[in-house]
């Protein structure tokens, strides 16, 4: 047996096949039957000339299906490819092009935007659609029914053996550029996005690969994942949940309706809810204060946040309608996993929070020649050792920027600025990137977002960088106001002046219908610095 993600599943359904396993709407099914039908999808890529190494795109919304063909791609020692519905042509040109896949599975209605791009991936014979309600025509690119293809498909396994170093590709958007793939071995992505299996053990990460039998739950715990499995951050939870045999319940909407999602929680008495940020955070605390008693919320104990900013405002609001409720709010990446979680106890006068320094999370000074680790009250960059990506698929010049060697070591270099802290631990400040120099103060974007987000009246903000006659760059503020909310410049500079520094508050405000964000809850700070820099909006 290997720390390969199919292995280690195939021996928790063994455990638990009677055990509720995973709910999307009104699709229900167990350990055992789940362990069934990926068998069943794994022997139909099998018969269709699918082999180790192969990549296969999942092409989805949420679905039962999509867990089904991950778990079939990793026991036939295939790649899964994720693809993300909301790409346009372009984007999807690039991805269905640079990943080299040869089959994919999809929701019925993206078979037209298949046969639009196919001709860019001429390895691409095989597809097979979850069918929806859209009636979308299967002929134009030669799609099976997903169900007709598992007919008659054994649901033993009769499989090659599996390795440790087998991929997965997480393909990231990012905030500029194109999609990159990250390649994830799966002993990596096990221990350094899911905990090595410990999370829900007093045992603690597995140390072989035969462990996870004993991390198994004695009592099961329900958990929603409330972002698209085609997300990072959902894709580990899912599997965190699965492989500790408790229940996975996904967000069966293709966006986040928020009353829904307490109805459901409600339901099937979800006791931890994961997010990503803010985006998530803000429409699921306005139902609860719109609609006081409606639910019974009473087996929620945990709200946990991963992939985007999660701000203190928010977190506290959770904390008033589940005065009990313990938050976690994780840093990391695409690249990364997880890279440490904060909880609140030690307050920075500035950052997004602060995690603890080990061997293998540290400050990075990326700037100077040769690389160096940072000293305490030194600012670098965020980076990983240990386990990691091996790099980014057909990417590699990208892959030499972002993998580095520091004194003989391979460090992952995730972009987020931070500081290493007189105390040795590590406070998070943001993206570098969108790091804005203001006549010489660096300024990140995030932290200023999170002092506008404790205004009751901003639903939503993001902090772009603008051109400034005299300070070369100014902080410029793209807000989404609540609904009757009107706010002057004064205003918003008076309620920042509260939270941080005066060089950080914004000096241009510009008001939008709504803050452009990815179906992740990821910020877009390409289209929000378009729109601050085309006028628009801009508040007096």
């Amino acid at each position: 047996m290997e720390f390969n993600l199919a292995d280690m599943f195939e021996v928790v359904a063994d455990k638990v096949p009677e055990r509720e396993a995973l709910v999307c709407g009104a699709h229900r099914t167990t350990f055992g039957d789940l362990e069934k039908r990926a068998n069943r999808m794994a022997h139909y890529l099998r018969s269709q000339g699918v082999k180790s190494g192969d990549h296969v795109g999942l092409y989805m919304y949420n679905c039962n299906e999509y867990m089904e063909a991950m778990l079939a791609c990793f026991k036939i020692r295939a790649v899964p490819i994720n693809v993300n519905y909301r790409y346009v042509k372009d984007e999807l040109l690039y991805i269905f092009d640079n990943a080299d896949m040869v089959a994919c599975v999809h929701h019925r209605e993206f078979a037209p935007h298949i046969a639009e791009i196919r001709s860019a991936a001429p390895d691409l014979k095989t597809f097979i659609a979850v069918d929806d309600d859209s009636g979308a025509d299967l002929n134009a690119i030669g799609a099976v029914e997903y169900e007709s293809a598992m007919n008659d498909q054994s649901d033993q396994r009769d499989f090659e053996a599996r390795s440790g170093d087998d991929y997965f590709i997480l393909y990231t958007g990012g905030t500029t550029g194109m999609p990159k793939g990250v390649m994830w071995p799966h002993k990596n992505v096990f221990f350094a996005a899911m905990g090595g299996g410990g999370h829900f053990s007093p045992n603690g990460p597995c140390e072989k690969p035969e462990d996870i039998e004993t991390r198994v739950a004695e009592n099961p715990l329900c958990g929603i994942a409330l972002a698209p499995l085609m997300h990072g951050a959902s894709w580990w939870y899912a599997c965190i949940q699965l492989l500790a045999g408790n229940k996975l319940v996904l967000n069966d909407q293709h966006s986040l309706n928020a009353e829904h999602v307490w109805d459901v929680c409600e339901r099937e008495k979800v006791n931890a809810v994961q997010i990503v940020g803010d985006a998530m955070a803000i429409p699921l605390l306005d139902a609860l204060e719109a609609n006081p008693g409606r639910w019974d919320l009473g087996t929620i104990f945990n709200v946990g946040s991963g992939g985007a900013v999660f701000s203190e405002a928010k977190q506290n609001g959770f904390r008033a309608h589940f005065p009990n409720v313990f938050i976690t709010n994780s840093f990391g990446s695409s690249e990364g996993g997880q890279m440490g979680m904060d909880n609140g106890q030690k307050k920075s006068e500035s950052g997004l929070g602060n995690v603890t320094r080990t061997e293998y999370m540290d400050v990075i000074i990326d700037d100077e020649t040769p690389r160096r680790h940072a000293k305490p009250g030194e600012t670098g960059i965020f980076a990983r050792s240990g386990y990691i990506p091996v790099g980014y698929y057909n990417d590699p010049e990208k892959t030499a920027k972002t993998f580095v060697d520091v004194d003989g070591k391979k460090w992952l270099l995730t972009g987020d600025a931070a500081k290493l802290e007189e105390d040795t631990s590590i406070t998070v400040f943001g993206r570098g990137s969108n790091c804005i120099n203001s006549g010489g103060e660096k300024i990140f974007p995030e932290e200023v977002e999170n002092a506008l987000k404790a205004h009751d009246g901003i639903f939503d903000a993001l902090v772009v960088a603008t051109p400034d006659d005299r300070w070369g760059s100014k902080v410029t503020a793209v807000l989404q106001l609540r609904e009757g909310v009107t706010l002057t410049m004064k205003d918003v500079q008076d309620h920042c002046r509260n939270h941080i520094a005066g060089y950080k508050v914004p000096r241009a405000v510009h008001v939008i219908a709504e803050v452009p964000r990815a179906p992740s809850g990821k910020p877009d700070y390409k289209t929000a610095k378009a729109y601050a820099l085309s006028g628009e909006g801009e508040v007096a």
